[in-house]
């Protein structure tokens, strides 16, 4: 199976990209299911219902949120009625939606989707992300119910993320990291067959400070004192993430590498 996953989309400038890149890069890749975390794709905090149907309607199988998950408030009654978007499996039990989905993809083939949000450097103490992952994969076993797994650690540490690389080797099919919007350059497949990326970066503009317009985060790194709000920078948008193929028998992977298509970091000579 051919697995497209995508960063975090930041703005008006990464949803643009998506609606504008999506399309002809799913065709070239021929991608099987397409995965993009929407955490930042509303003003640079959460997603709107508005934004979701527009993003879905671009290609993507599966939108991923994190910890500004109902930052935008219509998503707390949009999610109940959209399956194919996902909230972290260890945010609050009384969140609305859910946080492991299998999902039908060409030829009968099915892909689950988890996520998770890491504990460390983050604002609020979420529950173990390794108990419950290690449950939730109990639940959805790869060469089981699911031909390939996939999972989105939403989280601050490099360190967090590459632990539960090694803690999911061989139960999944891909384990990738999002939430600090730089995209790093270990993509590789571990002893058991997983394919890792500690962070797919983000799909935004890289002119400027993780997605926002530079002059807000520059002046409290000087100062130590804001002067207005966090905005999304409006420069062209890259689209970042990896891309993996999966074994057909045993659904680990067999090839994976980073994407990047537009803006500043533009790779497309490097696709197929």
């Amino acid at each position: 199976m051919r697995i497209l996953f995508l960063g975090d989309i930041v703005g008006r400038s990464g949803r643009t990209a998506i609606l504008e890149h999506l399309p002809p890069l799913r065709a070239a890749l021929r991608a099987d299911f397409v995965i993009v975390n929407g955490e930042n794709a509303t003003a640079g905090a959460g997603l709107s219902g508005k934004h979701a149907a527009e993003l879905l309607g671009a290609g993507i199988d599966c939108l991923t949120l994190g910890d500004h998950a109902f930052d935008q408030r219509d998503m707390m009654t949009f999610i109940e009625g959209e399956p194919r978007i996902l909230r972290p499996l260890n945010y609050a039990k009384t969140a609305p939606g859910q946080g492991l989905r299998i999902y039908q993809a060409p030829g009968g083939r099915k892909v689950a989707v988890l996520q998770i949000l890491g504990q460390v450097f983050m604002k609020r103490p979420f529950e173990d992300p390794f108990s419950v992952i290690d449950g939730a994969l109990k639940r959805a076993t790869l060469g089981g119910l699911a031909d390939a797994v996939v999972i989105d650690l939403h989280a601050e540490a490099t360190s967090e993320k590459m632990a539960m690389g090694h803690w999911c080797d061989g139960r999944a099919s891909l384990v990738v990291g999002t939430h600090t919007h730089v995209p790093t350059g270990d993509v590789r497949i571990q002893a058991k067959g997983t394919a890792f990326m500690a962070d797919a970066g983000m799909c935004g503009c890289y002119d400027s400070v993780i997605g926002m317009d530079a002059a807000e985060p520059m002046r409290r790194f000087i100062t130590g004192m804001p002067g207005g709000r966090f905005t999304p920078a409006e420069g062209p948008a890259t689209l970042s993430g990896i891309f993996v193929e999966t074994d057909v028998r045993t659904g680990l992977a067999k090839s994976a590498r980073a994407v990047r298509v537009g803006g500043a970091l533009d790779q497309t000579e490097a696709q197929p």
